[in-house]
């Protein structure tokens, strides 16, 4: 395993999302046990792509503009919706020192795999990425693209558990303060908006 591929890997996976957005609102809602979870369905949601990119699905989706475009667009309207419930939901992000009615990890799991299987760029970083990294003269390339996307989603496990777990430990500080919060859930919902816009405008 290259250090090149560990770094750049490090670094997109580090770099704040939908996923690490998912988990620390979970982490702000449920506590530290429901951010684990949200990184644990953020990670499975890398799956889809993965199986994609190997059977040459992502390849179609990249050479049909009709499909990328489909998938695309309803990426944003998934979180145009995440934006809308966040707003709306006090208990989205409670303002109360106390969790909100807690939410199922099943659920959780299900919404946090939809962000990510409803992102088309993590199917094209997985066309265009993963495969510079196999070598022309690989003699079993499939295992080794198996073997470059287990460490992508081991990365991505720690650093959205990383990111959970902190936002856990500041939770109590913060969510002591109600206009803090009101803030958190206007800097949540404008974050799902702004990567809406800049997944539409991709």
């Amino acid at each position: 395993m290259s250090i090149s591929f560990l770094m750049t890997t490090l670094i997109v996976v580090a770099t704040p999302g939908t996923g690490v957005l998912y988990t620390l609102s979970a982490a702000f809602s449920q506590g530290r046990k429901a951010s684990v979870i949200a990184a644990l369905g953020c990670t499975l949601g890398s799956v889809p792509h993965m199986l994609a990119t190997l059977t040459g699905l992502a390849a179609v989706l990249h050479a049909s503009a009709l499909a990328f475009q489909v998938v695309k667009y309803l990426g944003v309207a998934f979180l145009l919706y995440l934006a809308w419930t966040t707003l709306r939901k006090e208990n989205a992000i409670p303002v109360t020192a106390r969790r909100s009615a807690p939410v199922s990890p099943m659920r959780t799991i299900t919404t946090a795999v939809l962000i990510n299987l409803l992102n088309p760029k993590l199917t094209l970083f997985f066309l265009a990425f993963l495969p510079q990294f196999v070598s022309p003269g690989e003699p079993n390339p499939v295992l080794r693209m198996l073997e470059l996307s287990a460490v992508f989603m081991l990365v991505s496990l720690v650093v959205f558990t990383a990111y959970g777990v902190f936002a856990t430990a500041v939770r109590d500080r913060v969510i002591s303060r109600p206009r803090v919060m009101a803030w958190l859930r206007r800097i949540f919902a404008g974050s799902f908006i702004a990567l809406s816009a800049d997944l539409a405008l991709k």
